[in-house]
């Protein structure tokens, strides 16, 4: 088997996309985004945090393409942009 070596730019955007991953509030909000859309109200009492701490790592999640958002009206709801996460997180959670 020969291993592909990869650009250093390809491999930098991949430590960039783990380390937005790597907080275990990140990674909760992930698996609640995976059953659907949720604001940011909703995903603080499911998490039992506070908003803006739900907040802050919503936006680094953001920042890296990996959730994106949609308002209606007043109310911002957060969604899984990059389907790439969902695989990710289905395999870790194959790991417990």
């Amino acid at each position: 088997m020969q291993v592909e070596m990869l650009s250093e730019e390809k491999l930098e955007e991949w430590a960039e996309f783990l380390k937005a991953l790597a907080h275990p509030i990140r990674l909760r909000i992930v698996a609640v985004l995976i059953e659907g859309k949720q604001c940011v109200k909703n995903l603080s009492d499911l998490l039992h945090t506070s908003q803006p701490n739900v907040s802050q790592h919503l936006s680094i999640l953001r920042s890296r393409g990996i959730v994106g958002c949609k308002r209606d009206g007043s109310i911002v709801c957060y969604y899984i942009k990059d389907e790439r996460v969902v695989k990710i997180y289905e395999i870790l959670s194959k790991e417990v």
